[in-house]
């Protein structure tokens, strides 16, 4: 059996996608390991905290990254 050619070449260059492709692809990205999925949690904090996270791009990382330190032995 020839081994399929790669649709990213050398030279970072995406090849034309053929019918094998559109034949195996899937639809978003794969799955993530268990261990690396993110839990979902409901938490009740406080109103003023609330509207100050709000404000944030990116609350959840915000969240994590002062858990850590916060829970840190």
């Amino acid at each position: 059996m020839a081994k399929a050619k790669p649709y990213i070449g050398h030279d970072e260059e995406v090849r034309e996608l053929d019918d094998p492709f559109f034949a195996n692809a899937r639809r978003g990205r794969p799955p993530k390991p268990s261990e690396q999925k993110k839990v979902r949690m409901n938490l009740m904090i406080d109103p003023e905290l609330a509207s100050r996270l709000d404000g944030m791009p990116n609350k959840s990382a915000f969240v994590n990254e002062a858990l850590r330190k916060a829970l840190a032995p």
